[in-house]
């Protein structure tokens, strides 16, 4: 019998997903990650219920020091450098499928798994194990798992990967007596559970307020903003801007403690240089291939060629141009 670790946060998802691999035959352990003081993002109560409910071993998985390094420093350098961070990507590469495994390893554990709406499996086409959509494509969570370092994908199990909605894991859940059944999904930014990450900004770096000029694309000053790390690309809402259209944050100017805002149109563009690659697929793009692009999780994909720059940039040419393309961390995922 395989044993596999699985990462448990106390939700219906992880919860589901021992069940799952309990009757597909593994010996599942259940870890938690303990990754912040008064962490809101694990319920260990319920996740103890569950595993004393389903016979099966628990262990809670210190990373407070590794979460502080590859998350909430990312966070806050983000910020301050006018970029938008996605702390859960972050968290996936260095601590769910990167401490995560060295426990597995530890714990004589051939696999690892996560209640993520994703697949791995083995392509004869690209002669290796690959990661795919899951069947749910309303809840596929693809898209904050490109980073996963590409020799771990044989060893990843997705137990939810063929389920087509939440609906089917509430009724496992229910069918097996669980009481996390009806518990909400949650989606804030778990070391910030009231959503204020200015307020946590202020209150764990050294960004304050400060004010500095608004302008437009031709330099002309607008308004006045409350500090940089208080604006996104293709915000509308809250510039305190009066003017004859709609305008929308286009960029910044840190040097000049300047936020950019223009028109719409100006939120377009047809290309992006990504520098920040992980190819799954193939070892190197040797040559222009088509590819399908999610500039956001919550985007429809484009259509685009993808074209090598350098070992570690590469150039996405959209057929239509794409808005709301933010520095650094609202990634581009790229599939074929």
């Amino acid at each position: 019998m395989e044993k596999v670790l699985l990462g448990m946060s106390g939700g219906v998802d992880s919860s589901v997903s021992a069940i799952l691999l309990k009757e597909a035959g593994y010996e599942v352990i259940g870890t938690t990650l303990n990754l912040f003081s008064n962490s809101a993002c694990c319920n260990y109560i319920d996740v103890k219920s569950i595993c004393s409910k389903l016979g099966i071993m628990h262990y809670i998985l210190e990373g407070k020091d590794e979460f502080k390094k590859y998350v909430i420093d990312d966070f806050i350098n983000c910020y301050s450098s006018c970029r938008t961070p996605n702390p859960c990507i972050e968290c996936n590469k260095y601590l769910k499928f990167g401490l995560m495994y060295e426990k597995a390893k530890e714990l004589d554990c051939k696999y690892i798994a996560t209640g993520h709406y994703a697949k791995t499996e083995y392509s004869d086409k690209y002669n290796r194990w690959v990661l795919k959509k899951s069947k749910s494509l309303s809840k596929d969570q693809s898209y904050v798992l490109w980073n996963i370092p590409k020799n771990l994908l044989q060893y990843i199990l997705f137990p939810l990967a063929e389920y087509e909605d939440k609906e089917q894991i509430r009724k496992i859940a229910r069918e097996h007596n669980l009481s996390v059944a009806s518990k909400p999904d949650s989606e804030d930014i778990c070391f910030i559970p009231d959503g204020n990450y200015k307020k946590f900004l202020e209150e764990n770096s050294t960004l304050k307020p400060k004010s500095g000029d608004i302008v437009n694309e031709k330099g002309e000053i607008l308004g006045k903003h409350t500090g940089l790390y208080n604006y996104t690309i293709g915000q509308r809402k809250g510039l305190g801007i009066s003017y004859k259209e709609p305008l929308f944050v286009t960029g910044f100017d840190k040097e000049k403690n300047r936020v950019i805002v223009g028109t719409k149109e100006n939120l377009y563009k047809d290309e992006v240089i990504i520098n920040d690659v992980n190819l799954l697929l193939f070892d190197d793009i040797n040559e222009e291939i088509d590819v399908n692009v999610k500039t956001r999780y919550s985007t429809q994909e484009a259509k685009a060629k993808a074209i090598k720059i350098n070992k570690n940039e590469i150039k996405l040419k959209f057929e239509e141009p794409q808005a709301r393309i933010t520095p650094r961390s609202i990634c581009c995922n790229v599939y074929r």
